[in-house]
């Protein structure tokens, strides 16, 4: 199933959608997360504050281009394996309406260790939202909670290169430019590891209306994630929107 143009219909048409979608990708990470952590939707916070937990990190593994080896664990837990996406960077170590979220939690003290967060209209539709979403996703990884950002609108005039392009500066990477022909993003970002002297890294797949969704990776902790399979929680979430508006986002043509 192909991404939908998401402004052919009303704003609370994709509110329905956005619940469905978190709820069906949640279930889907559940069942490959491992022993001690746990997902659950949740409001979203406008600050993080203190709610992190510090996994200690293995010795970080050289970033580098897909091998196409998948770990050796005889399952699909938090895999080894850098993700598959389209580009990836590592940043330099920086020293320094209430949308729902998945929260990935760690059974020890229930602290939040990664969020994905679906980009709304709401979050576009203004300055002050939208710096208050940027500054969310900063202050999360700068909290050593790892971000898995699905942003499925087209630039604004607040983002013209994509919400990454914005975010990621903030995290000390370098200006980031959109490919014009593909303005939709699939961010994650890892958490820095400063005993390595490694800032934060991120790992971007840029997308379009009438493609499918690419699977992407959501870390636990420095250089371990589990793969979030896009595609068909999409399409899981996509059967519960009601007809009327499923209708007018069919009839569009695949690009």
């Amino acid at each position: 199933m192909p991404m939908h143009d998401w402004t052919r219909v009303p704003t609370f048409a994709f509110t329905h959608f956005h619940t469905y979608f978190l709820t069906t990708i949640g279930t889907a990470v559940t069942d490959s997360l491992p022993e001690g952590f746990y997902a659950m939707v949740e409001q979203s916070l406008r600050t993080m504050g203190p709610d992190v937990l510090t996994l200690q990190s293995e010795p970080p593994m050289p970033c580098g281009h897909w091998n196409g080896t998948p770990p050796d664990d005889g399952g699909t837990v938090a895999t080894l394996s850098p993700p598959r996406v389209r580009s990836s960077e590592q940043a330099e170590l920086v020293a320094g309406f209430r949308q729902k979220r998945l929260a990935i939690r760690h059974t020890s003290d229930d602290r939040v260790v990664a969020i994905v967060e679906i980009v709304s209209p709401g979050n576009k539709a203004g300055e002050t939202e939208f710096k208050r979403f940027v500054g969310k996703a900063v202050r999360a990884v700068r909290a050593d909670v790892n971000v898995l950002i699905l942003d499925p609108w087209p630039p604004t005039p607040r983002d013209p290169n994509g919400i990454h392009a914005v975010i990621w500066p903030k995290l000390g990477g370098r200006p980031y430019t959109a490919d014009a022909d593909r303005p939709l993003t699939f961010v994650a970002y890892e958490v820095a590891d400063e005993d390595a002297g490694l800032g934060p890294r991120c790992y971007v797949e840029p997308s379009v209306v009438g493609e499918p969704l690419p699977e992407m990776p959501l870390f636990l902790k420095r250089d371990r994630y589990v793969s979030v399979p896009l595609e068909p929680t999409y399409q899981a979430a996509f059967a519960n929107v009601p007809a009327k508006y499923r209708e007018p986002l069919e009839a569009v043509a695949p690009v």
